[in-house]
């Protein structure tokens, strides 16, 4: 298990999506990361959200349709 960040630079808080290791989410993170290029959206992927005090508060998702979406809006 590991989570997808998207943190807009100089904002308190991120989006994050609960998911599973794997190629999907390779192709998940390259798409939201060029998707996102300009907009000074941050893309990561965590193990353990707790260790990232940075990117608090956590608003996390459960749907990754949801959770894309409001990625493509910031």
């Amino acid at each position: 298990m590991c989570y997808v960040i998207a943190k807009k630079f100089n904002n308190i808080g991120c989006l994050a999506l609960r998911t599973e290791q794997g190629d999907k989410l390779g192709a998940l993170t390259e798409y939201l990361s060029l998707a996102t290029l300009e907009k000074n959206v941050q893309i990561v992927v965590l193990g353990d959200i707790r260790s990232y005090r940075e990117y608090e508060p956590y608003n996390l998702l459960d749907d990754e349709g949801d959770f894309i979406s409001q990625v493509l809006k910031m």
